[in-house]
């Protein structure tokens, strides 16, 4: 017996944690600062962790109404239905949910080159066909709606990253408008929006107001610190809100994920530290660093190091773990996540002894 062919499927390769580095290069962990993976520097909401606390003795019972409570308070920020609001495992859950709520075999999808690898894997995991248009390092990574209808050939998803990932970059809120009006009307224009705490744009949910072609991805990974907890959602148009009760996998958002996300959304002193120690960290990062970068909305900063991958394994062995971007396309820069004040000046230190 044999799994079906996957031949066509690649492992996700996700940034280099402490423990690991510190193993293989014989490092005390607490010596290493991890900027690899954009997680939040100050750690998790102090509001969630109390929550985390507190609800830890109930997780033997099925976390059906706290879900049902976050899907109402966010649905009241994003000024829509419960229905609308699709809580899932992560912000990859999300993609998945949707992928399996309109993806027939042999559909197929467009993604942004370079961008997120899970937009391909999933659609991938629901037997679809992967499509690319590009983000050139030539044009700075801007996005455009020419460049997507460019390269767009009837796909049923088009994936928008917005800030986008690694590059940091965002496209227009007119952008989005002129795809969803440029593409059939059962393609759907898919808003990633994991990043936009950090940005001066705001969301594009109200979107959905007007359109059915639409929807936004959201997460409580980066600016909410709650990456292990894996709690991430997508606010989807009105007429076709209903087929979460279809595609759901039973309970996929945990009793201690749902409740750390509702404290979360009260902890507002949290998010402004850190909000305004992203704002810091990358100015500190683009003023200092000895190499040339790119402007981000998100809470990272792309650096053209020259070679990627010797600058991040020469940057591990003094303690300091980036991300090569090379499994991006982009083999010739590393991604900074903002760290700190002390870590992020230890990294660029170190980054600029080595460039």
């Amino acid at each position: 017996m044999h799994p079906r062919d996957l031949s066509d499927h690649v492992a996700y390769e996700a940034g280099r944690g402490i423990e690991e580095v510190a193993r293989e290069l014989g490092l005390d962990p607490d010596d290493l600062v991890k900027l690899s993976s954009n997680e939040n520097a100050l750690g998790p909401a102090p509001k969630a962790v109390e929550a985390i606390e507190a609800y830890a003795p109930s997780v033997h019972t099925y976390p059906k109404s706290s879900a049902a409570d976050l899907r109402e308070r966010l649905a009241d920020r994003h000024g829509v239905t419960p229905a609308q609001v699709w809580l899932a495992n992560g912000g990859d859950g999300a993609l998945d949910y949707l992928s399996r709520a309109l993806l027939e075999p042999g559909d197929s999808v467009l993604v942004p080159d370079p961008g997120f690898a899970y937009y391909a894997m999933s659609a991938r995991y629901h037997h679809g066909s992967v499509n690319e248009y590009p983000i050139r390092r030539a044009d700075d990574f801007e996005q455009s709606a020419e460049t997507v209808l460019d390269h767009y050939d009837g796909e049923r998803i088009v994936y928008l990253t917005s800030p986008h990932n690694p590059t940091g970059s965002e496209i227009d809120r007119a952008d989005v408008e002129t795809i969803a009006e440029g593409t059939a009307e059962e393609t759907l224009s898919l808003v990633d929006e994991a990043y936009v705490e950090f940005s001066e744009s705001p969301s594009m949910t109200d979107l959905l107001a007007d359109r059915e072609d639409v929807a936004v991805l959201r997460t409580f990974s980066k600016a909410y610190g709650l990456a292990g907890l894996r709690l991430g959602y997508a606010v989807v148009p009105e007429a076709w809100a209903d087929a979460y009760a279809r595609i759901n996998t039973p309970f996929a958002a945990s009793e201690v994920a749902c409740r750390a996300g509702l404290a979360a959304l009260e902890d507002e002193e949290f998010l402004e530290q850190t909000l305004e120690t992203a704002a810091w960290a990358k100015e500190y990062i683009r003023d200092t660093i000895a190499c040339p970068t790119w402007a981000s909305s998100g809470n990272f900063v792309l650096c053209d190091v020259g070679d990627g991958t010797a600058v991040a394994e020469a940057a591990q062995r003094e303690g300091i773990i980036v991300r090569d971007t090379t499994s991006f396309g982009l083999p010739g820069c590393v991604r900074i996540t903002c760290g700190t004040r002390q870590g992020t000046k230890r990294a660029v230190a170190v980054l600029n002894d080595l460039l």
